[in-house]
């Protein structure tokens, strides 16, 4: 900001610029004037804010088709919205310092200086401060009660998280240009502080438009792109669907659209490559055996190579499956790792820490949601689960995450009941879960299949979040200026959870007592800055009396930071004897499970031969039955035979006794 423009106070400080830029009438003034010293579009923005500050709010009707240079002017001044004269005011001189910070010595209209009283309850008389001091400079005023209360310049307000100056709240900054349209289940990256957004799903119609967001003004505007040919050697171009549900990675100036739901999806997953130099869309030619083509998997870059897990085809079947992309050699692999892996899933969030461990949050099936974390080590290929500190979230899909440092932010998703209201963040170390903020139910924050970015504003992370789906599309744009910040390179998982939550304990209360004795400090010593107002024996004398206060502290601090060492290598040592502990029991767990195998295998045996018992055992009876039958039928053949015989007898002596003479028997 022009140090001189800082003596000129609102309103005059606006007309001065508009003198300067020649838009008092004093020379014809037109957009096309102002494009000849700054862009289109901040020639647009010039005039929009011109005319918010001396009309109000657009209230014209719309131009007619026939004049696209009306049409641009109207749509800029009808998107400041409801903007307030003396902020479009501050957004014009602002805009005007940045590009062309000597403007203030050359206006040939500029109003003479006016002065602001300012009382200051001092012994010496202090110069008055004006009300226009350049960003972030500190003015002493005084109240009713004769108090004295720091304020800071006002052009706070004129960009990124704008007047956001509050830690781990959302806040919906003031866009300008014409949004996209409302939508979810698109992709969002961040390249050069501008974020891209590509694709998505409007009413059940997939989107293939491309819009930009200019993280530093907060101006969207289209992307007109082409097609190249598929190849030299075909005139036919790459066939390029509109999508949703597929993975935005920015790699190397380029965009990379992975997968997503498609209306004619292809049979293998496609990977899209968006030039940003040249604004083309072409299809990445890769080898080996890509996945087949799908929809609400995860992609995440880890190095120079992305991980894809789970999703959905085409067929609406859930998949768990892993593959990698090598994007040196562009190579396809499937990774068959060991362990228990998440169930098949979709619309799940993934982040890798330490380059080295997948982590894997949530999702849905077609019934339920999912709560559950699993962790997979890339050197090992080994899914595994541990135990997680902290309340865990709710069961939730279609939410979104980001990574700063060792910490996880995951915003949104839902339970097909409503949306999630919290933004939590994991950190990947400890694994400890913790509520950031909440928002209330039904804003777009709390949607399904919103998109969240991350880039940096002032020195300081800013997370942004866009779109969604919560009963209704949604095309807003929210930033959260998280205060999590470590530049700690963790070692977590590498041996067990227990060990990475002491280090995590150590570190946090490590970093706790510095940050308190840095804030401490930095209370201290703004009271000293305010006393000096006072006599100066008065500073000197509370100056003393405020060093001995901090030493004090620093030393009761110091004592503090020793016991938690001295505690932290108490837990250290319970740790030691703990895994002692573990690894006899792990033993002993061997050996029964070997045993247990055993005898397993022996009761297999034995009920085989039981089962080959029994079936001889039906045989016998059977042949038992037969022979007993037999022996019965002998024994009526046996009678019968006799009986015939004795008949036989009978019947021949009495023909040989009356041959012989002899009478017959009398009866």
């Amino acid at each position: 900001m022009a140090k001189a423009s800082a003596t000129l106070a609102y309103p005059d400080r606006f007309y001065a610029a508009v003198s300067y830029l020649g838009l008092d009438g004093s020379v014809p003034s037109s957009v096309k004037q102002l494009s000849s010293k700054f862009s289109n579009d901040t020639a647009l923005l010039l005039h929009a804010l011109h005319k918010q500050a001396t009309v109000g709010p657009c209230n014209v009707p719309k131009p007619s088709a026939w004049n696209p240079a009306e049409q641009s002017n109207w749509r800029s001044w009808q998107g400041l919205g409801a903007m307030p004269s003396i902020e479009a005011m501050r957004h014009f001189v602002k805009i005007l310092e940045e590009g062309d910070p000597s403007w203030y010595p050359n206006p040939t209209n500029s109003a003479p200086e006016p002065a602001i009283d300012v009382q200051i309850s001092s012994t010496k008389a202090e110069p008055s401060v004006e009300n226009g001091g350049s960003f972030g400079e500190t003015m002493t005023t005084a109240t009713e009660d004769g108090r004295l209360m720091e304020t800071q310049d006002k052009d706070v307000v004129l960009e990124n998280p704008n007047t956001i100056s509050v830690y781990n709240q959302w806040t919906a900054p003031f866009t300008l240009g014409q949004p996209p349209k409302a939508r979810y289940e698109h992709g969002a990256a961040v390249i050069q502080d501008k974020m891209y957004m590509y694709g998505g799903n409007h009413n059940g119609r997939y989107l293939g438009d491309l819009h930009v967001l200019d993280l530093k003004n907060w101006t969207w505007s289209r992307v007109e792109t082409k097609v190249v040919t598929e190849s030299q050697e075909t005139s036919s171009p790459a066939t390029l669907t509109h999508c949703a549900g597929h993975s935005l990675i920015p790699w190397d100036n380029k965009l990379l659209s992975i997968g997503g739901h498609a209306k004619d999806p292809s049979e293998s997953i496609l990977v899209k490559v968006f030039d940003l130099h040249t604004c083309t869309w072409s299809i990445l030619k890769t080898d080996g055996k890509p996945p087949i083509s799908r929809g609400g998997q995860s992609v995440t870059l880890v190095g120079k190579k992305l991980v894809i897990f789970g999703g959905q085809d085409v067929n609406k079947s859930l998949l768990n499956d892993l593959h990698l992309l090598d994007l040196d050699t562009m190579t396809w692999d499937e990774i068959d790792a060991v362990g228990s892996p998440p169930s098949p899933r979709s619309d799940h969030a993934a982040a890798v820490h330490a380059e080295r461990h997948l982590l894997i949050f949530g999702g849905g099936s077609h019934t339920n949601c999912f709560s559950d974390l699993h962790v997979l080590d890339l050197q090992t290929m080994e899914w595994s689960r541990h135990a997680q500190q902290g309340e865990a979230p709710t069961p939730r899909a279609g939410h979104a995450g980001v990574t700063i440092g060792e910490n996880w932010f995951i915003v949104g998703g839902g339970d097909n009941k409503s949306g999630a209201c919290e933004t939590v963040v994991l950190n990947m170390s400890t694994l400890a879960w913790s509520v950031l903020t909440s928002v209330q139910g039904g804003v777009p924050l709390a949607s399904e299949g919103l998109s969240l970015v991350v880039s940096s504003y002032n020195g300081e992370d800013v997370i942004v979040a866009f779109g969604g789906y919560n009963g209704r599309y949604n095309n807003e744009v929210n930033v959260l200026k998280p205060s999590h910040k470590s530049s700690l390179k963790s070692k977590i998982m590498e041996a067990s959870p227990v060990r990475d939550s002491v280090s995590a304990v150590n570190n946090a209360t490590t970093r706790d007592i510095e940050s308190e004795i840095g804030v401490s400090q930095e209370s201290k010593v703004r009271e000293i800055v305010m006393d000096n107002v006072n006599s100066g024996s008065k500073v000197e004398g509370k100056s003393e009396r405020i060093i001995t206060s901090l030493r004090s502290e620093k030393e009761e601090l110091e004592a503090s930071l020793s016991k938690e060492k001295i505690q932290t290598l108490q837990l250290k040592e319970e740790l030691t004897e703990t895994e002692t502990r573990s690894a006899e029991l792990y033993k002993e767990l061997h050996s029964v499970r070997s045993q247990l195998a055993a005898e397993q295998s022996r009761c297999f045996k034995l009920e085989v031969e039981v089962a080959e018992v029994r079936q001889k055992l039906q045989t016998m009876e059977t042949l038992e039955k037969e022979l007993e039958l037999l022996h019965r039928q002998r024994a009526v053949a046996s009678e019968q035979a006799a009986v015939n015989m004795n008949g036989k007898r009978q019947s021949s002596g009495g023909v040989w006794g009356w041959l012989a003479g002899t009478p017959p028997p009398k009866t």
